[in-house]
């Protein structure tokens, strides 16, 4: 076709002549012509009912401002729908082709990268209609860091998504550019996207200012459902990374909570109140000593504390990261109490108690456990284009609350020595805990996610590489699935009785997530040898084949 680009693009459209369009459009080598050339064409694409086809035109906009308008406005068409020259509906034929590789050997298809058909579940916890936390019934559901940059991305493209590597890259724009291309089509992200390509704990943030990538990287395998539905990895038994956890934990960072948040688990005044007047009158009379006596005591102290109210700030308390932290806050509270076994090193609280013969059992304090940050520091490279989190990432702390006759709780700021070695104990073998019960591993990964999109909007990563996260930010763009929101739940108290003495202990805490300070220029170290700087340039995005989202750097 003669005539100027525009005019043959003018052409080849009304033509229905999209391969050859997409060749005119891909040759200019003017950034933004080609962007508004790819935007023109997804549209007519779209009026002509390929439909898949117009969202793979348009992921093709490196432009994500006028990326998300087009892509908006082709997920306001419906999928598949168009109209012929002549009027009749054209087939979108890229709907059988998905059907072919989604039947026919699904995983030697380029566009999948292997394995990784995942059932999704809740965890290891669920909420019923009155908004009480239960635990799940298990059912088997399964029958260095400086000149590493210039090396590392030449491989550039995704292997076998279940195979084992040291680390794997993910780019957050061009895993938001696929996620608009499926909403587009009506589709809801994969199960590989889901999964974040199976990373287990983030360790870098990359930023690529001169490709426009902004990147997180830790060492990956593939995953499998375990018994209680937690996406388990396949390598080191770890839960992987959640692009929901992601999304709402981006969504904390650049909203008013600015990287905080936090739940609590708390004992309810007046049940207080009554369970304290009830041991108070029930000491001046000694327990029978037969089973049946004592049972009905302790029955009596349960039903008098009744249930705990649950509250979730910062995070929106129906989404999935919320419910991880409640379930590790009130799963350690078991473990406190001896409720739950914990592990080598870990005793609970009453079975450290001794009381030496004429000595008297500790009151019913109200012990105050909860999870915080415990990071060493983030390091950064002089340039701040990469960063390294350094540290276990959880830790605990321990109150001992007073109790008044009112039930009130009084905050002392201080613990006693046994609450204190409980939370002491906690931390120091907190990666033995996680890999027992994998919910620690999962509030690992919370705080993690919390780290990193605190720091990408303290560093402005986002301005850096002209991101504005149009989808990711926007809640009626991606939409986070979302439960029911948890309230109450069962109280965490127990028994134990020492030279016959009665010891009771009731518990409370929660989780407090606070990252401002850890992101602050002033409290980042400078990495001081070439680590974080080789990691870099290994990881660099190198001729990525369209829809390449994730890398391993061998």
């Amino acid at each position: 076709v003669a005539g100027p680009p525009v005019d043959n693009l003018d052409a080849l459209l009304r033509a229905g002549e999209f391969g050859p369009a997409m060749a005119l459009a891909g040759g200019n080598g003017d950034r933004g012509q080609q962007d508004a050339m790819f935007r023109r064409i997804a549209t007519a694409q779209a009026r002509a009912g390929a439909s898949r086809g117009a969202a793979r035109t348009a992921s093709g906009i490196t432009n994500d401002l006028m990326r998300s308008r087009t892509m908006a406005a082709l997920a306001g068409q419906p999928v598949g729908e168009g109209l012929l020259r002549g009027g009749g509906v054209q087939p979108d034929f890229d709907q059988l082709i998905d059907l072919i590789k989604s039947t026919v050997a699904p995983t030697s298809w380029d566009d999948v990268g292997g394995p990784g058909a995942i059932a999704s579940f809740d965890g290891g916890v669920y909420v019923d209609t009155t908004g009480t936390l239960n635990n799940i019934v298990r059912v088997d559901q399964r029958g260095q860091l400086a000149s590493l940059h210039r090396i590392a991305g030449r491989g550039g493209q995704p292997g076998d998504v279940s195979a084992a590597s040291p680390l794997r890259m993910v780019s957050l724009p061009r895993l938001e550019r696929e996620l608009q291309r499926r909403r587009a089509l009506g589709e809801r992200p994969d199960d590989i996207m889901q999964a974040l390509a199976g990373i287990e704990r983030v360790q870098y943030v990359f930023v690529y200012p001169e490709q426009g990538d902004l990147i997180i990287a830790g060492p990956a395998c593939g995953w499998d459902v375990n018994d209680e539905g937690r996406w388990i990895s396949t390598h080191s038994g770890r839960p992987v990374l959640r692009l929901e956890d992601l999304v709402v934990l981006l969504r904390n960072a650049f909203g008013d909570s600015a990287g905080r948040f936090s739940c609590s688990i708390d004992p309810r005044q007046e049940n207080l109140a009554q369970t304290k007047q009830f041991l108070a009158t029930s000491a001046e009379r000694p327990l029978k000593a037969n089973q049946r006596a004592r049972q009905q005591w302790l029955d009596k102290i349960q039903d008098l504390m009744g249930q705990q109210d649950i509250t979730v700030k910062g995070i929106d308390p129906r989404t999935r990261a919320a419910r991880v932290i409640v379930e590790a806050d009130y799963h350690m509270k078991l473990v406190g109490m001896g409720l739950a076994d914990g592990t080598l090193g870990v005793p609970s609280y009453l079975d450290s108690i001794e009381i030496p013969a004429g000595g008297s059992p500790p009151p019913m304090d109200v012990l105050r456990w909860w999870f915080t940050l415990n990071y060493q520091a983030v390091k950064a490279v002089e340039g701040h284009d990469a960063f390294q989190l350094v540290g276990q990432g959880v830790k605990v702390l321990s109150e001992n609350e007073m109790l008044t006759a009112r039930g009130d709780r009084l905050h002392t700021g201080k613990s006693n020595e046994l609450t204190y070695e409980f939370a002491r104990n906690f931390t120091r073998h907190f990666d033995r805990l996680a890999a027992k019960y994998p919910v620690y591993a999962e509030l690992q990964n919370i705080f993690d996610l919390a780290l990193i999109t605190a720091l990408i909007r303290s560093e402005d990563l986002p301005g850096r590489i002209d991101w504005h996260l149009l989808h990711l930010l926007d809640p009626d763009a991606y939409q986070v699935e979302l439960g029911a929101a948890p309230t109450q739940v069962d109280t965490v108290v127990n028994h134990r009785v020492i030279n016959r003495k009665h010891i009771v202990a009731g518990v409370s805490g929660g989780v407090s997530v606070d990252v401002t300070k850890l992101v602050r220029r002033d409290a980042m170290q400078t990495a001081v040898h070439a680590e974080l700087d080789y990691q870099h340039e290994r990881g660099a995005p190198v001729e990525m084949k369209p829809g390449t989202w994730w890398w391993d750097v061998r």
